[in-house]
């Protein structure tokens, strides 16, 4: 699964920080802007209990998490659009990525320096916004030029481009974006491929205090972004880098102690993986027992046969059918044969629909 969540926000908000958190990478960190210049990639396991109880209940030889890609991207400034800071190189690097992870200060500290001179968390989030939303005006304009001369003619797909960029329009020169309007399934189509930068699912992730964990509603800063948020459609959490980072380190018996001294039942970037990993519209399913108790990741949406194919290319040229068990089921019920005896284990074919969840044995002939 190739799809990427990418980091974004000013300089020194603690981007890296989490990035390092999340994994492990060890991506340069410096308090001074552009420290990240070439976007670092690395790949992060997704949290899941559920393959844990999987293996409790239909034991293998090893377990194996799922995972997907963050990219930390440079910090962006003021006047990005117009080539100001990274500009292009900044804007070029989230065009390639599925999702954008929004990190913002919300923390005090006089050691550690902001572009703007001060705190003022909502101010971050539009100055990035705002960059944004200029970069795919100029973009939109650029095209509009292009498909107006097509669609004088009868070529019908210049024509619902052009409607679709002439909705886009107006918003963006609003300071909207292109992810709050709504679109038919063809403009969807039309929107994918124009690669505008707000057109993007974003999860607004506030840096906050070590103070804060235990209860990040405290925080000075964490309920207007959160706020924020939700005027748009979207999700806001709350992460202290700096802590997290320091947790990642640690193994796991220090680790709960270190989550209990702060009042923590689990560390918060598990709560960050779970929300980009849904963000970029994915979900798990399971195969279990034998050599491994594996999670695997697919687009939601997705049908059997290509299901079988992320696991191997001749699962899907060969699909024949899929045995199909929820997780909810397997653990009220305890044991595979339970299952099936209550009548819920399932025989699903090419038109299947997988679900979050679903514990899967493929058959298919080659």
């Amino acid at each position: 699964m190739s799809l990427t969540a990418g980091i974004v926000g000013l300089p020194n908000v603690g981007k890296s920080t989490l990035f390092n958190a999340i994994t492990k990478a060890g991506a340069e960190m410096a308090n001074y802007p552009f420290a990240t210049i070439d976007p670092n990639v690395g790949m992060v396991e997704v949290p899941d209990k559920r393959l844990d109880r999987i293996q409790e209940l239909i034991p293998a030889k090893k377990v194996v998490p799922t995972t997907f890609e963050f990219t930390d991207i440079a910090g962006i400034v003021k006047g990005a659009s117009k080539g100001e800071g990274l500009g292009n190189k900044f804007l070029e690097n989230i065009r390639q990525v599925d999702a954008i992870v929004h990190v913002v200060r919300a923390f005090d500290d006089d050691n550690i320096t902001t572009v703007s001179g001060k705190v003022d968390p909502l101010d971050d989030i539009d100055t990035i916004n705002l960059e944004l939303g200029i970069a795919d005006l100029d973009s939109v304009n650029k095209r509009l030029g292009k498909v107006q001369r097509a669609a004088k003619g009868n070529d019908k797909e210049a024509k619902a481009e052009l409607a679709v960029l002439e909705k886009i329009k107006p918003v963006l020169e609003d300071g909207g974006s292109v992810r709050s309007i709504d679109f038919d399934e063809d403009e969807q189509k039309i929107v994918k491929g124009l690669f505008l930068l707000t057109s993007k699912p974003v999860l607004y992730v506030a840096n906050i205090a070590e103070d804060d964990m235990a209860d990040p509603e405290n925080s000075k800063y964490f309920p207007e972004i959160k706020e924020f948020a939700a005027k748009e459609g979207a999700e806001a959490i709350a992460v202290a880098a700096g802590p997290e980072e320091e947790i990642a380190q640690l193994d796991d018996d220090e680790k709960a102690e270190f989550l209990e001294a702060e009042g923590v039942k689990e560390p918060g970037l598990n709560r960050l993986i779970r929300a980009s990993y849904k963000l970029l519209g994915l979900q798990t399913f399971f195969t279990a027992g034998g050599k491994e108790t594996r999670a695997w990741t697919f687009k939601k949406g997705t049908k059997a046969p290509q299901a079988a194919g992320i696991i191997h290319s001749d699962f899907e040229r060969g699909f024949i059918r899929a045995e199909v068990m929820a997780f909810d089921d397997l653990d009220k019920l305890e044991t595979p044969a339970a299952v099936k005896e209550a009548g819920k284990l399932r025989l699903e074919g090419k038109d299947y629909v997988m679900q979050d969840g679903d514990i899967v044995e493929f058959r298919f002939n080659v």
